[in-house]
């Protein structure tokens, strides 16, 4: 199989991180990772940055670590290539109802700033920071750059400039957090934007419940040692604490952008206008009349030279993809007897995540507590995708919901058996409210529905994280 060049765009908590890890562990002749778009999620965008550069950071430890200790190195990937580093979005793009006071707050605490601002801050803070490790790799990193590329674009105007300069077909997109940057992008310049051979997207849930749902929150646990960065108590968390308690149907990287999945989802369809979300109202104090739509809401061009295709890892898929601590336990433990740096850093953050999951699951305990594997498995897929096993449902019309009461975020399917129309017209007929049944109408996205690792991937991902 050829090699696949990726972009990927991630909110980088726990599972974001073992998916870059896996990215980095591939083979230059699997993947090349060409740039890391950090974009907000649980947490604010400065915070996903500092994630980004820890990871770099205990990366290069574990190389330096491996060498001393006559390993084979790994990471070759990431040692062939160095990817860039962009900053995206700190919210979304319709800043309105359930998301509005959560971000109106963030971004007057922690105001947006440009790319430069962003990288600028984030040094200053770690070299003031009592945590040794982030406060080495705030010195080292700026110095050096061995592992990775700064951009001081923003990250939606640094995908479009490799699109641009790239053949078509030839970049895959892997969106492992909510879609704001590849709506920016795609609003920006809509035929660049469709250069892309393909998007894969982890999001969505068709017949599983939602994952947005409130963190627990535990007082007395200690903070692990070179955590990732989670979301600091105060008005933010609960805000976040408030907001995760909405729908008991979404998943989380659809919700917290639900216009933007909407806006990137339309792009597949024959008409995008057909399942476009209508432009929001005006907000509080701006005359409705006054402007036209700001132009990452504007309409689509109404001829576009194709469509967009999108392969989505909804919950359904992903659910089923484990690692248990057992397995875990199994791999770590003799890593950290010999002291990896790698297997250290992970220890701090997994184990404290298994632990958790165990409070949250009912009778499950000890080694069977599973983590999901979300994120890991759309790297996965990049590389392994020629392998015949992985299951897709072709052309299905997943729609987003972006304004209902309870719905908001929801992938919205036609579950009938009704015959589909045969008048090629694009309007909406008598018994068809919504276009569901025009075959000109709706999206097209491909939906995977099995994978060749269901029952192996937990370990597959550890053997190439930790080369073994």
């Amino acid at each position: 199989m050829a090699r696949r060049k990726i972009i990927i765009d991630t909110d980088p908590g726990v599972d974001d991180i073992l998916a870059l890890l896996l990215a980095f562990a591939s083979l230059p002749e699997e993947l090349e990772v060409l740039l890391i778009s950090v974009t907000y999620g649980n947490i604010d965008v400065q915070n996903c940055l500092r994630n980004v550069v820890s990871l770099f950071y205990h990366i290069e430890q574990e190389i330096a670590w491996r060498e001393r200790q006559g390993r084979s190195t790994g990471f070759e990937t990431l040692r062939k290539t160095r990817p860039l580093v962009a900053v995206g979005p700190d919210h979304p793009l319709n800043d309105q109802i359930l998301m509005a006071d959560h971000f109106r707050k963030s971004k007057f605490l922690h105001p947006s700033m440009t790319p430069d601002e962003a990288w600028k801050a984030l040094f200053i803070a770690e070299e003031k920071a009592q945590d040794p490790v982030m406060a080495a790799s705030a010195f080292e990193l700026p110095q050096r750059n061995t592992l990775f590329d700064v951009s001081h674009r923003p990250s939606h105007l640094e995908i479009l400039r490799l699109l641009r300069e790239s053949e078509p077909d030839t970049i895959t997109i892997v969106a492992i957090g909510p879609l704001t940057t590849l709506a920016l992008a795609a609003a920006e310049d809509p035929e660049t934007f469709l250069r892309v051979k393909e998007v894969v997207v982890m999001g969505g849930t068709i017949d599983q419940a939602g994952n947005v749902s409130p963190p627990a929150h535990h007082p007395w646990a200690p903070e692990p040692p070179y955590r990732l960065i989670k979301q600091a108590p105060g008005p933010i968390r609960d805000l976040l604490n408030l907001r995760n308690q909405i729908t008991p149907l979404a998943e989380f990287n659809t919700f917290a952008d639900a216009y933007a999945a909407a806006r990137v989802y339309a792009l597949t369809s024959p008409n995008p206008h057909t399942t476009l979300p209508p432009t929001p109202p005006a907000p509080p104090g701006v005359d409705p009349g006054s402007d036209a739509p700001p132009p990452f809401l504007a309409p689509y061009p109404e001829k576009l030279s194709r469509r967009l295709n999108v392969t989505l890892f909804p919950l359904d898929i992903t659910e089923r993809h484990l690692l248990t601590r057992g397995e875990y336990r199994k791999v770590i433990t003799p890593l950290l007897e010999a002291k990896s740096p790698l297997a250290e850093w992970t220890e701090a953050f997994l184990s404290s995540t298994f632990d958790k999951i165990e409070t949250l699951q009912k009778d499950v305990t000890g080694d069977t507590v599973s983590l999901q594997l979300h994120d890991p498995l759309c790297i996965y897929y990049c590389i392994t995708s020629s392998d015949s096993r992985w299951k897709m449902n072709k052309d299905e019309d997943i729609r987003i919901e972006t304004s209902g009461q309870w719905t908001r975020g929801m992938c919205v399917v036609d579950k009938r058996t009704r015959k589909k129309r045969e008048d090629g017209d694009v309007g909406e007929q008598p018994g068809d409210s919504g276009n569901w049944l025009s075959g000109q109408a709706g999206n097209r996205l491909m939906r995977c529905v099995g994978s060749p690792g269901e029952e192996t991937f937990g370990g597959y991902m550890l053997k190439r994280i930790f080369n073994l």
